[in-house]
C-alpha cells in the first residue's frame, strides 16, 4: 500500500471541501481547468471496472431527469441499471467545487477498502474530460433524509434504528482507523455521507476528502482545513493537525443529531437554537436534563438509562482537546453496550401469523414500510 500512502499525501494538498470548510475563511484553490484533468483512465485498472462512458449514458437514460437522485460539490447522482444491478452514478461538474484529486482518491480508497459499513465502489469512468463514479445503490437514502425535517405523515426513526446506525457508522469508522493499514481519516463524516440500506444498516459514502493516518512516530497529519461546518474538532480548526481523533469528534456531532433529531446547524430555528452544540450545551452538563436532548418524534420511547450511556458517550466524543477523547473501539464497545438495552414497547405485539393481524409487517427497531414510502440514494 506504499504507492496509495505516497499519492494521498501529495494529493490531499490539492483536496476542495464537499460542501462547506470548517474555516469559512479558507478558499479553496486549484478550481481551474488547469487542475482539474489529471486522471489517467488506468489508476486504478485491477481494483475497479473500468467504464466507458456510453456504458454510463445507457445505464442512466442518457442521464434522464427521471433517473436524477441527488446533487453535491462533486455534480449531480443518477440511478441506473448495469448487468441487472442498480447503481448509483455520480458524475463530476466541470465547474464543481471538488475536482480530479477527490475522483483519484475516492477510487483509489475504495478500490482498497472492503467493510459492511462503507459504500462499495462498483467502478469508474475516465474517460476524455468525463468523470463519473458507479456506487452500489442505496435505496433508502441518507441518514439526513430520515431524520430531519421528517414531513407531517412519515414515520420517524425509532431508538432501536438510531442506535443500530450508530453502532454500524462506528464499525465503519474502526475499520478505517484500526484495519486499513496505514489507518485512514474519513475527515468528512455528516448525516448526508451515511447511506443506508432497506434493512437501515448504515455506509460511510464519499471518500474524496478522506486521508492517509499518521504513521511510525509521526502523530498527525498537517494539511489545510477541510470537511463541513459544525462537524469539524476545534484542535483541527484552529491547527491544521489532522488525527484519527478528528474523526472522533465529527462522530460525537453525530451521535448528538441522532439523540435529538437537530442539525448541527439549523437557520430556520430560532437564534439560540441554531447551534447545536451552543443550545444542547446546558443538557449536556447536568444528568438530569440529558432527557431534554431527546428527539421529541420518539414521544418517550427510549430506555433511560441507555439514553445517558449515549449522551455520555457523545460528550466523551466531543471533548476539545483530542488527547481525552476515546479511541474508537472503545466507543464501539460502548454502543454496543447501548444496543443491547432496546427499546420494547410496552404495548403486547401481535404475530403476523395471528388471525388478528392485518396490514403490511411491521418490522422490529425500523420504521413500517409504507406504500410510497421508500427513499432514493442521494449520494452527492
Amino acid at each position: 500500500m506504499g504507492c496509495f500512502g505516497c499519492f494521498a499525501t501529495e494529493a490531499d494538498e490539492d483536496l476542495k471541501p464537499s460542501k462547506a470548510n470548517c474555516n469559512p475563511s479558507d478558499e479553496a484553490s486549484g478550481t481551474g481547468a488547469d487542475a482539474k484533468r489529471k486522471v489517467a483512465p488506468d489508476v486504478a485498472n485491477g481494483y475497479a471496472h473500468s467504464f466507458t462512458f456510453k456504458d454510463l449514458l445507457a445505464a442512466t437514460g442518457y442521464f434522464n431527469k427521471a433517473n436524477f437522485i441527488g446533487e453535491g460539490g462533486f455534480g449531480k447522482v443518477y440511478k441506473g441499471k448495469i448487468n441487472g444491478q442498480m447503481v448509483a452514478v455520480k458524475q463530476l461538474a466541470q465547474d464543481g467545487v471538488q475536482g480530479s484529486n477527490e475522483f483519484l482518491v475516492e477510487v483509489l480508497m475504495l478500490t482498497m477498502l472492503n467493510h459492511k459499513n462503507l459504500v462499495s465502489l462498483v467502478g469508474f469512468c475516465a474517460q476524455g474530460d468525463e468523470r463519473l463514479l458507479v456506487y452500489e445503490y442505496m435505496p433508502f437514502g441518507s441518514l439526513e433524509g430520515h431524520l430531519f425535517d421528517v414531513p407531517v405523515g412519515k414515520q420517524p426513526l425509532d431508538w432501536n434504528t438510531r442506535v443500530r446506525i450508530a453502532v454500524g457508522v462506528a464499525e465503519g469508522l474502526s475499520y478505517l482507523h484500526n484495519v486499513a493499514d496505514p489507518p485512514i481519516i474519513y475527515r468528512d463524516m455528516k448525516a448526508a455521507n451515511i447511506l443506508l440500506a432497506e434493512d437501515f444498516s448504515p455506509k460511510l459514502s464519499d471518500f474524496g476528502l478522506a486521508k492517509v493516518g499518521p504513521v511510525g512516530d509521526r502523530t498527525h497529519v498537517s494539511t489545510r482545513v477541510m470537511g463541513t461546518y459544525g462537524y469539524c474538532a476545534p484542535d483541527y480548526v484552529v491547527s491544521g493537525k489532522l488525527t484519527v481523533k478528528s474523526d472522533i469528534y465529527s462522530f460525537g456531532v453525530l451521535l448528538l443529531e441522532l439523540i435529538t433529531g437537530r442539525r448541527i446547524y439549523d437557520a430556520s430555528r430560532p437564534k439560540p437554537e441554531q447551534n447545536l452544540l451552543a443550545w444542547s450545551r446546558p443538557f449536556l452538563h447536568d444528568k438530569r436534563k440529558f432527557h431534554l436532548l431527546v428527539d421529541p418524534a420518539l414521544h418517550g420511547r427510549y430506555p433511560a438509562s441507555a439514553l445517558n450511556q449515549l449522551v455520555v458517550i457523545s460528550i466523551m466524543c466531543l471533548q476539545d482537546q483530542p488527547h481525552v477523547r476515546p479511541i474508537i473501539a472503545d466507543v464501539v464497545i460502548g454502543l454496543n453496550h447501548v444496543a443491547s438495552q432496546p427499546y420494547v414497547s410496552e404495548r403486547p405485539s401481535v404475530s403476523m401469523s395471528s388471525p388478528a393481524y392485518s396490514g403490511s409487517p411491521q418490522y422490529v427497531g425500523t420504521p413500517s414500510r409504507r406504500r410510497g414510502g421508500r427513499r432514493t440514494a442521494q449520494h452527492a
